[in-house]
């Protein structure tokens, strides 16, 4: 299908209305690609939260890239892309790994990116002693690591709700330097009561703290140049069609997810409510983004992990490898009663499935339908608090050659629709943005 026509397929984009794309697994999901494809029919698309662990791939004019905190809709003529306030920006990736690329691919220009980026004033700044106060946190729990994506987001999020961070809007007080060293000073006295001195540390990537230091205010006096808002007044007053872009995956929630092996933000349509600070009202669609199998990076439970030869191949053909770490992505078959839970946690209607075409010519295809609790029952969802004693209970389907015209598809297809009451409006086939399956959009 070409690209335009899957613009003009689709039915959302009214004026005054946010609709949402979310993540239902734990993260990985494909959400930039569909982004990326419905971005045109907005004028505005947002992130709400998270930050630089997020990792959302986009192809456009023949490039790729992965995005960390730049909503998916930049290489769009005419989109405005906000970051909200519920995000914690890491100054140093947003110019110099994300911007940067976008620019030396040809994809945008940096006058393009004036026009079309707004940050808001409220949201945190990742800080340097902030990245290594999570590799510390990390080292110190050894084998009870949770899989940080060591970027610093768990102590940027502690700073905030502690009311110690810094924000957007510090960077243009006078006071900014003071500030910037009172936080760093509190975050090397938590260093040394550990055993460690913040400016002795190397990070992850072998750069020296002095050496991070002297990227992030260079990011800061390029970012003083972009357009820096009261992000919930332009959003609430603005009457253009708007697209909130969700970061990591529902099963990542801090609340409802797998705690503690959880994001350190709402993952769910509430994030986006206060991610943005726009009202639930203002909410007309949720759409939700789902593997045709699991991923899962780093550590906590997994009901359906496969540790033989089919995940192997799950992992090789579906280059489950982290977009954002690069670490591999454990694999397994599709899990309903989560799924289940992720739709019901935000009030999904309609659902997308991708990387249906990694799952082309596998002999028989598995889907767990039900979890089997320790006392023997049998539930259709848990709380994602229960998953780690569950036992995965499966249907078999007879596996699919393409995703081109394969009754075998249709009707694993059907079945998860008919188990979950959601429509299945979109399957992806392939990593390009053409290549996507749409079904028939309006039906409930």
């Amino acid at each position: 299908m070409k690209e335009e026509d899957v613009a003009f397929s689709l039915q959302w984009g009214d004026e005054g209305t946010v609709d949402v794309i979310l993540g239902l697994q734990w993260g990985d999901e494909g959400k930039g690609k569909i982004v990326d494809i419905v971005a045109p029919k907005y004028k505005i698309v947002s992130r709400a939260q998270g930050g630089p662990n997020a990792g959302h791939t986009i192809k456009f004019k023949n490039f790729e890239i992965v995005l960390h905190t730049i909503p998916s809709g930049i290489c769009h003529e005419g989109t405005k892309n906000v970051i909200g306030n519920g995000v914690v920006l890491d100054a140093a990736i947003l110019v110099f790994k994300e911007m940067n690329q976008l620019i030396s691919k040809g994809m945008v220009t940096f006058e393009q990116i004036k026009e079309r980026l707004f940050i808001s004033k409220k949201t945190h700044l990742i800080l340097p002693s902030q990245v290594m106060l999570d590799i510390i946190s990390e080292k110190m729990k050894g084998n009870d690591k949770i899989g940080s994506t060591l970027k610093g987001i768990s102590p940027t999020y502690q700073d905030k709700y502690g009311r110690n961070g810094l924000r957007i809007k510090d960077i243009l007080s006078p006071d900014f330097m003071m500030k910037y060293q009172a936080l760093k000073t509190k975050h090397d006295h938590i260093a040394k009561s550990h055993g460690y001195v913040l400016e002795d540390q190397i990070f992850t990537n072998g750069e020296t703290f002095a050496n991070k230091e002297e990227q992030f205010f260079k990011a800061i006096e390029v970012i003083k140049q972009l357009n820096l808002i009261d992000s919930e007044i332009f959003l609430n007053q603005t009457k253009e069609p708007m697209l909130a872009e969700g970061a990591q995956g529902t099963m990542l929630d801090i609340d409802f997810g797998s705690w503690p092996f959880v994001t350190s933000s709402n993952t769910t349509a509430g994030g986006i409510c206060t991610g943005l600070g726009i009202a639930p009202n203002k909410i007309k669609n949720i759409f939700g983004v789902f593997k045709a199998y699991c991923t899962r990076v780093g550590s906590g439970p997994f009901p359906t992990e496969l540790f033989n030869e089919t995940g192997e191949i799950l992992q090789k053909k579906g280059n489950e490898f982290g977009s954002t770490t690069g670490r591999p992505r454990r694999c397994g078959w599709l899990d309903l009663p989560a799924l289940r839970y992720a739709i019901m946690l935000s009030g999904v209607n309609y659902l997308a499935m991708t990387k249906a075409d990694v799952m082309n010519n596998f002999e028989q295809v598995l889907v767990c339908t039900k979890y089997r609790l320790a006392d023997g029952t049998e539930v259709e969802m848990c709380s994602p608090d229960d998953m780690e004693n569950v036992e995965a209970i499966y249907t078999a389907f007879e596996g699919w050659a393409s995703c081109t015209n394969d009754d075998n598809l249709q009707k694993y297809v059907d079945f998860i629709e008919q188990t979950t009451g959601i429509p299945i409006v979109m399957v992806g086939s392939g990593p390009k943005r053409e290549e996507i399956i749409l079904r028939d959009y309006n039906r409930k």
